[in-house]
C-alpha cells in the first residue's frame, strides 16, 4: 500500500472512529484550549497597545520630532534650523513650585509653561474653555479640590500673584510630560517670566516640539537634527518612539506573560499526553482488532494521530476565540492605566503564533503514546492492562517527537523579547520534567520495596503505586509541574515585595523639599527644626550641569555603550560635598 493509500485509508478510519464522540479527549480540548487563549490574550492586547502608541505618537509626544535640551535655554539657531524646513515649532518649560492658597495651604506642583502654538498635535481641553492668558493659571482639579480653590481665585506661585482661569480637563501630551512630583498647573510662557523662578541653577525642562509639513518622514529629519547639532547633547525624539519606557514595560511584561502562558500550555501539554493515553487504552479492542485485519502500524498511526490534530485544531480554534475576547476584557480593565486606548483587531502575528504554540505543544506531547499503541501487536494490546508490553515508539516517531519539542523551543527562544532569559525557562522545564520523572521513578521503588507490610490497605495501597500500567509517573510530573508554577508566582511577587522593601532606606524621611536656594537654606533649617516632631533636618546641596569631557576627550567623541550613553547626554543633577558624607564608600 503506497503512502497515498495509507493516508486515504486512515482518513476514513479516523472519520469512523470520531463518529463515535471524542468524550475522553475533552482534557485534551480544554488543555490546549487554555493555554492557547492566554498567550493569544497577551500578544494580542501587546499589538493593539503598540498599534495605538504608533497612531497616536505625535499627539502623545505633542509633534513630530521633540528636542529636550535641559536646563539650559535652547539657541535661536534651533529654531531657523526648523524653519528651514518649513516646521511649526512649540516651545515648552516645565518645572516644580510650590502653589500657594488664599488661606495659606500650600501644595507641590509641576509647572508646565507653554506658548501660543501649543499643542501642535491634539487639543487642550480647559473647563471652561477659555484661552491661557498672561497672569492666569489652569489647575489640574486635584489641585482646586484639595486646597478648595474656585474659579476666579488668586494664587501665589514664586513671586506671582496668578488668577485661577480654568481647571485642565484634557491634557494632549500628558503621556509625554508627566505630573510626577505634584499635579499639572499650566501657565503661558510670559506668565512663568513673572514668576522670578527661573534663576541660574533652577531646576526645569525646556524642550522644542516641531511639526514637520505633510509627508515629510520624521526620522531622517531627526537623524540631521542630531548631525548638524551633535555637540549640544540635547536628548531627540520622534514620534515613533514617544514613549519608550512604556515600550519597554509592554516588551516586558509581554514576555513574562507570555512564558506564563507557555508555563500553562506546558502543565497542558501533560494533559494532552495523560488524555491521549486514556483515550488509546479505551480503544485497546479496536486497535488489536484493526491489527488482527492486518492493518499496518503506519495505518492505525496515522488514523489516531490525524483524530488527535483535529481535536488539537479545534481547542486551539477555540482558545483563539477565547483569547481575543479575553483581550477586550483585558482593555477595559487596564482602560485607566494604558497611555492610549489599544487599537484592539484581530492581528494574525500574534494569533499565528498561539496557535502554532498550540500545534507543537499537542505534537510534542501526543506523538510518544501514538507511536506506542501504534507498535504493539494485537495480542499484546488485548493484555496490556495487567501485562504492558514495551512502550518505545520506533525511531521514525522518536525523531518526530524530537523534531517537535525542538521546533517548540526554538519558537519560545526566537519569539521572546530577552531570548536568555526564555532559553533558560525552557532548560528549567526540561530539568523539571525530568527532576519529577525521577521522582516518579524513586516512589515506584519505594512502593515496591514496601511490598512486604502487612497491614492490607497500604500493601493494596501502595501496590497501586507500582503495579503495571500505574499511572504513578503521570501524576507525580502533572502535580509537581502545577505546583511549581503556583510555588514560582509566589516566590516571584515575593521577591518584588522584599527587593522594593530592602532599597527603602532604613530611616526614610518623611518628607523632603526641592529647589531650595543657598540664602534660603539657613532660614529654612530654622524653620523645619522649630516644627514638633522634627528629630533630623539634612540638607545635600545639588546643581545641574553637563559632563562636557572624559580623561581630556570630548564626550561627544567618547565611545560609550547603550547603557552608559545616557549619563554623556544632557544635563545631569550632580551633588557636591567637601568631604564624603558619613557612612558613604566610594567604590
Amino acid at each position: 500500500m503506497g503512502i497515498v493509500g495509507q493516508v486515504t485509508l486512515g482518513l476514513r478510519l479516523a472519520r469512523r472512529e470520531l463518529r463515535g464522540g471524542t468524550k475522553s479527549l475533552r482534557i485534551v480540548l480544554a488543555c490546549l484550549a487554555l493555554g492557547v487563549a492566554a498567550i493569544a490574550a497577551v500578544g494580542t492586547l501587546r499589538a493593539g497597545i503598540q498599534a495605538g502608541l504608533l497612531a497616536d505618537g505625535a499627539r502623545i509626544l505633542g509633534g513630530d520630532v521633540e528636542v529636550r535640551g535641559g536646563a539650559r535655554p535652547l539657541p535661536p539657531e534651533l529654531r531657523a534650523w526648523a524653519a528651514a524646513r518649513g516646521a511649526s515649532v512649540s516651545a515648552i518649560t516645565t518645572m516644580r513650585a510650590m502653589l500657594v492658597a488664599p488661606a495659606g495651604e500650600r501644595m507641590l506642583v509641576e509647572l508646565k509653561a507653554v506658548d501660543a502654538a501649543y499643542p501642535l498635535y491634539g487639543a487642550l481641553v480647559l473647563e471652561p474653555p477659555v484661552p491661557l492668558a498672561p497672569g492666569t493659571v489652569a489647575l489640574d482639579p486635584l489641585v482646586a479640590e484639595r486646597l478648595g480653590l474656585a474659579l476666579g481665585d488668586m494664587v501665589r506661585v514664586g513671586e506671582a500673584r496668578l488668577r485661577l482661569a480654568a481647571l485642565v480637563a484634557q491634557e494632549p501630551d500628558k503621556v509625554a510630560t508627566p505630573a510626577i512630583f505634584g499635579p499639572r498647573a499650566l501657565m503661558t510662557l510670559e506668565t512663568l517670566a513673572t514668576t522670578e523662578l527661573v534663576q541660574p541653577g533652577s531646576l526645569l525642562q525646556q524642550d522644542l516640539r516641531l511639526r514637520l509639513p505633510a509627508g515629510t518622514a520624521a526620522e531622517p529629519e531627526a537623524e540631521a537634527l542630531r548631525r548638524d547639532f551633535a555637540r549640544e547633547g540635547w536628548r531627540i525624539r520622534t514620534a515613533g518612539t514617544a514613549e519608550p519606557a512604556m515600550n519597554r514595560f509592554l516588551d516586558r511584561a509581554a514576555s513574562f506573560l507570555i512564558l506564563a502562558g507557555l508555563t500553562a500550555l506546558l502543565v497542558g501539554g501533560i494533559g494532552v499526553a495523560t488524555g491521549v493515553r486514556s483515550w488509546l487504552d479505551a480503544r485497546a479492542r479496536s486497535i488489536a482488532t484493526l491489527r488482527c485485519l492486518g492493518a499496518p502500524s503506519s495505518v492505525i498511526f496515522l488514523s489516531y494521530l490525524i483524530q488527535v490534530l483535529g481535536l488539537a485544531l479545534l481547542g486551539i480554534a477555540i482558545g483563539l476565540v477565547a483569547g481575543y475576547g479575553l483581550t477586550w476584557a483585558a482593555a477595559q480593565a487596564l482602560a485607566g492605566s494604558l497611555p492610549v486606548p489599544p487599537r484592539l483587531a484581530p492581528y494574525p502575528l500574534p494569533l499565528a503564533l498561539a496557535a502554532l504554540y498550540g500545534l507543537l505543544t499537542a505534537l510534542a506531547f501526543a506523538l510518544w503514546p501514538l507511536g506506542r499503541a501504534a507498535r504493539i501487536s494485537g495480542a499484546a494490546l488485548f493484555r496490556d492492562t495487567v501485562q504492558p508490553a514495551g512502550g518505545f515508539p520506533g525511531w521514525t516517531v522518536l525523531a518526530l517527537n524530537g523534531l517537535a519539542a525542538v521546533a517548540l523551543v526554538g519558537l519560545i527562544v526566537l519569539g521572546s523579547g530577552d531570548r536568555r532569559f526564555a532559553a533558560g525557562f525552557c532548560a528549567s522545564a526540561v530539568a523539571a520534567l525530568l527532576l519529577f520523572r525521577l521522582g516518579a521513578w524513586g516512589l515506584v521503588v519505594l512502593a515496591r520495596s514496601l511490598s512486604h507490610l502487612r497491614r492490607p490497605a497500604l500493601r493494596l495501597g501502595l501496590a497501586n503505586l507500582h503495579r503495571p500500567g500505574a499511572p504513578t509517573a503521570l501524576m507525580v510530573v502533572s502535580l509537581g509541574i502545577g505546583l511549581t508554577t503556583l510555588a514560582a508566582i509566589t516566590q516571584i511577587e515575593g521577591n518584588l515585595r522584599r527587593q522594593l522593601v530592602n532599597e527603602m532606606p532604613g530611616r526614610a524621611p518623611n518628607f523632603f523639599f526641592i529647589d531650595i536656594q543657598s540664602d534660603q537654606a539657613q532660614r529654612f533649617d530654622s524653620i523645619a527644626g522649630g516644627i514638633p516632631g522634627v528629630a533630623e533636618v539634612k540638607r545635600v546641596p545639588s546643581l545641574r550641569a553637563r559632563v562636557v569631557a572624559v580623561k581630556g576627550i570630548p564626550a561627544e567623541q567618547w565611545e560609550t555603550t547603550p547603557e552608559t550613553a545616557w549619563a554623556l547626554r544632557g544635563d545631569r543633577g550632580l551633588t557636591y560635598s567637601a568631604l564624603p558624607p558619613a557612612g558613604t564608600q566610594v567604590l
